[in-house]
């Protein structure tokens, strides 16, 4: 897997000889550091590593037999040095981004690989969207490898996405340069059941030598999990629990444990290898979902690196799950995820293990970042307009479209409501007792309307729905185009005229994220690209993204990182309950429920 621009393995090998030999200069030499080996656990002092054509030539306690006159000279002075991190599962439109500002935002936290799902943009624009994605992935400085988006629609009959993803096009895209493999197989009834589109993707993605990736987010372990295993799936980020990771390894999957923006399941997960001590080699760390937000105040892998260890991991082990378990799973060992001969070079080096400051970054034997500051350059695509142009409402939404009618006759109704979990992607399926005035059924006790707006088709149509758990008080609404993984318009709010103002304010600026409140504008993210994402840098994305979560507190909001719960609300893959374009759907049983449960 190489670009045009950074040379194969077997191009440079004569030359990397040479250089190990002592026959030809290194390009560059870092010098005199700490060598953390991944490969046998280890630290080695005194080592420096000879760097030519952007490849590891050899790491060697002295490299003066391969430093000429022209060598450049890196001092590592005693400092650690590791393998660039690697992100093993990923969309990159989570972040509002594009790939290059995405990029941008990483390169400074140590992150030098991305094996990224973009099926955001696959529900929006289809198979053209992935390729935009794909381009301008390939044309950065640091490895950004695209896996091939399996489900658009994730579920199908229960939602109705903007473009399809049919097997034809993944046999196509497993033809491109920076495909490694089968985004996650979401539709896991489908594999169970043997659904002859989701076969024949797999069968594609195999026959093609590349790896399929997984998302079980069941919690039944049994004949289920079973058939779904046997489809093929080789990993899983979906686990929630220790017993979720256990089940995984065990079948010979990879569990990926995520630390995203608020998904926080390393914790409850990694205790399989630190107080169960099963064999890390099948565990890999990833972050799955980080908001702009998280990537410029908190970090991205390096982040997740530093909370595994907070959480018992043995800093040589954490790493390992961050680096050559990852290479290993993707079938790209030989080429990243390891400071060894013929690898890329991608080097941190850092002061310490633990706490893991991210001093210097070389990527592809190149300095990338120092200190925090990004240093090279991130080449952007030409965005077309037909990626710019997907907010299609069909008319201009007012409070009517939001009304919920009450059954004839009824002064309170029991519906089914949508439970958020703070710092979790499931959601509860929870019921409600709610009143009604003047014929329609009004909020009550912590609920709040929700809303799916269809916006891909320009049809005017409005699901409506009750959701809490957020916390929100007063008159106000909250919109988002991002809305995983159909990706129309959600609309969270306690006013029917509030959340009108909010969807038709998206509708006008192309998409992103905004909050009314008191009928005036509190916050807004512009994400004119698809709806998703901003061509901005991430520091003015997070920004605007500051902003809102500010708003969002003022507006009652309990939670930590809401806005993923929000984002997610309408992921008919992940139980329980979810809303689409459809109506209610119960994943758990993967059917459609009415709103309103019989009274008793």
């Amino acid at each position: 897997m190489t670009t045009s621009a950074f040379p194969a393995w077997p191009d440079v090998a004569a030359d990397l000889i040479a250089v190990a030999a002592g026959r030809a200069p290194a390009d560059t030499v870092i010098r005199g550091g700490i060598w953390v080996n991944v490969h046998t656990r280890e630290t080695l002092p005194a080592h420096d590593i000879a760097i030519r054509q952007g490849r590891i030539a050899c790491v060697v306690p002295d490299a003066r037999h391969c430093t000429g006159p022209d060598t450049a000279i890196i001092e590592a002075r005693g400092r650690y040095m590791i393998p660039g991190l690697c992100d093993g599962h990923m969309h990159i439109e989570s972040g509002m981004l594009t790939p290059a500002e995405f990029a941008r935002a990483v390169i400074p936290h140590g992150t030098t690989t991305m094996f990224t799902d973009p099926h955001e943009i696959a529900n929006v624009l289809g198979l053209d969207g992935v390729r935009m994605m794909h381009d301008e992935a390939l044309m950065q400085p640091v490895n950004i490898f695209t896996q091939m988006p399996s489900c658009a629609p994730s579920a199908p009959g229960l939602e109705t996405t903007g473009y399809e993803i049919t097997p034809e096009d993944v046999a196509e895209a497993m033809r491109w340069p920076g495909i490694v493999g089968l985004g996650e197989m979401m539709n896991f009834p489908g594999v169970a059941r043997s659904d002859p589109a989701m076969l024949a993707e797999i069968a594609a993605t195999q026959r093609a030598g590349k790896t399929v990736g997984g998302h079980y987010a069941s919690p039944d372990l049994g004949p289920d999990f079973a058939a779904y295993v046997a489809g093929g799936p080789a990993d899983d980020h979906e686990g929630t629990c220790e017993a979720d990771a256990i089940a995984r390894m065990r079948q010979g999957m990879r569990a990926m444990i995520r630390l995203g923006s608020a998904w926080y399941d390393v914790e409850s997960q990694i205790t399989a290898i630190t107080r169960k001590g099963l064999d890390p080699r099948n565990m890999i760390l990833c972050t799955d979902d980080c908001h702009s937000g998280t990537l410029v105040g908190e970090g991205h892998m390096n982040r997740v690196l530093r909370h595994a260890i907070a959480c018992g991991c043995d800093p040589l082990v954490a790493l390992q799950m961050a680096t050559i378990n990852t290479a290993t799973h993707f079938g790209m060992e030989r080429e990243i995820g390891s400071l060894t001969p013929g690898r890329r070079a991608d080097v941190i080096l850092t002061t310490d293990l633990a706490t893991l400051p991210i001093e210097h970054v070389i990527a592809r034997g190149r300095t990338v970042a120092r200190d925090g500051r990004c240093e090279v350059e991130c080449p952007h695509l030409d965005w077309p307009a037909r990626a710019r142009d997907t907010v299609r409402l069909g008319h201009v939404l007012g409070a009517a479209d939001f009304r919920v009618p009450a059954p004839a006759g009824a002064n309170s109704v029991r519906a089914n409501v949508i439970g958020v979990v703070e710092n979790q992607a499931p959601t509860k399926a929870l019921k409600a007792d709610l009143p009604v005035r003047d014929g329609l059924v009004e909020p009550a006790d912590g609920v709040c309307h929700i809303a799916l707006v269809e916006r891909h088709r320009a049809t005017g149509g409005v699901t409506n729905a009750f959701v809490s758990g957020f916390g929100y008080t007063g008159r106000m609404a909250m919109a988002s185009t991002v809305a995983h993984d159909s990706h129309h318009m959600i609309v969270v709010g306690t006013d029917r005229a509030e959340m009108a103002l909010a969807a038709n304010r998206l509708a006008e600026v192309g998409g992103g994220i905004t909050l009314f409140r008191d009928g005036a504008e509190q916050a807004l993210v512009e994400l004119p690209i698809a709806g998703l994402m901003s061509d901005r840098p991430a520091a003015d994305v997070a920004a605007s993204a500051d902003r809102l979560i500010a708003a969002m507190q003022e507006a009652g909001c309990i939670l930590n990182n809401a806005y993923m719960q929000h984002s997610l609300l309408a992921l008919v893959v992940i139980p329980e309950l979810r809303i689409s374009d459809l109506g209610l759907v119960d994943v758990r049983r993967f059917e459609k429920i009415p709103l309103f449960e019989p009274l008793t």
